[in-house]
């Protein structure tokens, strides 16, 4: 299981990396595995402000549909338009090409809520 140590991670399996104060996310290896073949990614959030925990998309996999949510609050700038046309990138590259979104972040705090590898580890079993 590939739990990059630079990153954050949310409790909902999404990943976060932090450039200044604008957050690149995607969803987790464990969470791309366990959807399995991803089909369909669907993001309609561009330019709006979300809170924390708000849903701001949703990935659609051969066998269930998932929410995608906010890993802290912001402004979504710019979704990944790739996937549109190439799903599966969440499924081979989850960290870098099948990246989802970019957030201009607007509460710096709460990432201090969001966990580290050795954290999201525990969570997910892979200690």
């Amino acid at each position: 299981m590939n739990i990059p140590e630079e990153l954050k991670y949310s409790k909902d399996h999404e990943w976060i990396r932090i450039e200044n104060n604008i957050a690149h996310i995607g969803i987790t290896d464990f969470a791309q595995s366990e959807l399995g073949d991803i089909v369909y990614v669907e993001l309609e959030s561009l330019d709006e402000e979300l809170n924390e925990g708000e849903v701001m998309g949703s990935i659609e996999a051969v066998k269930t549909v998932s929410d995608i949510f906010m890993p802290v609050s912001g402004t979504v700038i710019e979704i990944n338009e790739e996937l549109e046309s190439n799903p599966e990138m969440v499924n081979s590259d989850p960290y870098t090409k099948g990246w989802l979104a970019k957030i201009e972040i607007s509460n710096p705090d709460e990432i201090n809520d969001l966990l580290d590898a050795n954290a999201y580890k525990k969570l997910i079993g892979a200690e």
